[in-house]
């Protein structure tokens, strides 16, 4: 039998959002998918940009080729940038941006166990 948990992103505090400091990689980390067998994480993650102007974040997906590229507008809240893709083994997403500090990454886990 599937279930599934909600919990807040792993670097995260008590499910608080999570500020992008980093401006290159590696990115701030978000979260760090789980490692046990049979489990997934479909993470699901909003931006806000705090900045005056538009902000550019690159998202290290599992890894640091090719990020994943979003233009994040400026003074806008809560704009989705992941819709509940899948990632495991360990694997982690970390964000970089064109300004730091102006970043703030919301969202929680869906933790699947098979």
């Amino acid at each position: 039998m599937t279930t599934v948990t909600k919990i807040p992103l792993s670097a995260g505090s008590n499910g608080a959002g999570i500020k992008v400091a980093a401006t290159a990689t590696p990115g701030t980390l978000i979260h760090t998918a789980t490692n046990a067998a049979s489990t997934c994480d479909e993470i699901w993650l909003w931006a806000y940009n705090a900045d005056s102007a538009n902000v550019v974040i690159s998202m290290e997906w599992g890894g640091t080729d090719l990020p994943r590229k979003v233009t994040i507008p400026l003074q806008s809240g809560l704009v989705p940038i992941v819709p509940g893709l899948i990632l495991q083994s360990g694997q982690t997403v970390r964000v970089f941006s064109s300004a730091p500090n102006m970043i703030m990454i919301d969202g929680f886990v869906n933790r699947i166990i098979n």
